[in-house]
């Protein structure tokens, strides 16, 4: 049985700072809840970049990034606190824009997210006349899971349609509920046997167009030792840096809150311990909230 690492529980982010150059920062579930921004995040990010320091906030949004600023501002997170916004959904306008799974493509999602298609060249139509599937989202998150999906998806693998995932995440916070994510519906499409292509942590890709936008930001080639993700999804956030040997900072207040203890504010070490064990990750440290 393999030991739980020690993963030490810091007060906040200026605890190990000066440690690094840039921080690529998740966003949903670490800066807000889906509705609010939370305690004192964006002085966090303030402070880190009134040191040197750059942010790059790197989301698993299945929207592009130039929509994200209004919402965030919104939510009491100035534009001024971060450098630029990544989102997955920039890397899957990548790939519609090329074709690569062809230009008639059935969508699962709600309509907010049909921006992500705009001047792509690729036209929306039935299931039955698709070439591939893109999935956003349920069409309903509020009330819709994988399940709500499993008779569609065992008619779609038979044809052998592509599903393409804009969102790797399973599950993310709104308000005080969890809610599905494109993750889930992709992870269930291959359960029943059909082919996914996903865009957003933890897969490689979006991590070196991450790098190459830090390097634009900075001027400079920051090594990965000196940049720090921050994230508070294991499979995602977490496990993403650790196969691209980027120091990780796990927030435990996100969506792994109740694994880590019956208060979200105060962890338990332990928890914490062997919460990031089971995941077999090693973050360089845990808070609750991203704190200065």
């Amino acid at each position: 049985m393999t030991n739980s690492p020690h993963v030490p529980l810091i007060p906040g982010l200026s605890a190990l700072a000066d440690r690094y150059d840039a921080l690529l920062c998740d966003v949903w579930g670490v800066l807000h809840n889906g509705r609010e921004a939370y305690p004192g995040v964006a002085d966090a990010l303030a402070k880190f970049r009134a040191k040197g320091g750059h942010v790059l906030l790197l989301s698993n949004a299945p929207r592009p990034s130039t929509e994200l600023p209004a919402m965030l501002t919104r939510m009491g997170i100035p534009a001024d606190t971060y450098d630029g916004i990544l989102t997955s959904g920039d890397a899957t306008r990548d790939c519609l824009k090329s074709h690569t799974f062809g230009r008639n493509c059935y969508h699962i999602g709600p309509d907010r997210d049909l921006p992500l298609f705009d001047d792509t060249g690729v036209h929306l139509v039935d299931e039955d006349r698709a070439s591939f599937i893109l999935v956003t989202g349920p069409f309903n998150d509020e009330v819709e899971g994988p399940e709500d999906y499993r008779e569609q998806f065992t008619r779609l693998v038979t044809r052998a349609l592509p599903l393409v995932c804009a969102n790797p995440d399973i599950v993310v916070e709104r308000g005080p509920r969890h809610i599905y994510c494109a993750g889930a519906l992709a992870r269930l499409y291959e359960e029943l046997g059909g082919s996914a292509t996903y865009f957003g942590k933890p897969h490689g890709p979006i991590y070196g167009v991450a790098r190459h936008r830090l390097m634009e930001i900075s001027g400079r080639a920051i090594p990965d030792t000196h940049i720090l993700a921050v994230g508070d999804g294991l499979a995602t956030d977490m496990k993403g840096a650790k196969g691209q040997g980027i120091p990780a900072l796990f927030v435990t207040g996100g969506i792994a809150a109740k694994d880590c203890g019956p208060d979200p504010e105060h962890p338990d070490p332990a928890l914490v311990a062997k919460l990031c064990a089971a995941a077999d990750i090693d973050p360089v440290g845990a808070l609750p909230r991203l704190v200065w």
